[in-house]
């Protein structure tokens, strides 16, 4: 692992980073993956990141948004941290509302159906998150909620 990631990966636990990146990180991230056919985002110079589209549960408005991931052999995992704040993500409950999206990554967009994991999947993906960006638990301690954890399988 590089300086920076190794930096970025010690910044994600402070509530500064929150508050700078969860306000530009996504729009840098959508503009990116636009500017280049959906091949790269920002965030893939510390994680692994791909657009989520999915439908609005209340209006079915489309929304694309940036998620970093775990690979799985199954297709892709995704933690609902919220940067650690009190509430939900969105996506995350519009994902609960209308499982059916599409992941934009690599220059593809794939067809996918979420579900949220069971307690017990949860315990076996959860240690990948952490391994992949430390940070997850400090979401998990500052929030005080029980986070939501999603497998996204192609349809």
């Amino acid at each position: 692992m590089g300086a920076y990631q190794s930096l970025m990966k010690r910044l994600g636990h402070t509530r500064a980073f929150r508050f700078v990146f969860k306000r530009t990180l996504p729009k840098i991230d959508r503009a990116v993956s636009r500017l280049t056919g959906g091949k790269r985002t920002f965030g893939q110079t510390v994680l692994p990141t791909f657009i989520l589209v999915h439908k609005g549960r209340k209006i079915g408005r489309e929304f694309r948004s940036p998620l970093s991931y775990v690979e799985l052999d199954s297709g892709w995992a995704l933690a609902a941290t919220n940067w650690g704040q009190d509430k939900h993500p969105l996506w995350s409950g519009n994902l609960l509302a209308n499982p059916d999206a599409e992941v934009v990554v690599g220059g593809q967009t794939v067809p996918v159906r979420a579900r949220r994991v069971s307690d017990d999947e949860k315990a076996q993906i959860w240690p990948k998150f952490v391994a992949m960006w430390p940070a997850y638990n400090t979401y998990v301690k500052r929030s005080g909620r029980d986070i939501r954890v999603f497998v996204l399988e192609r349809r």
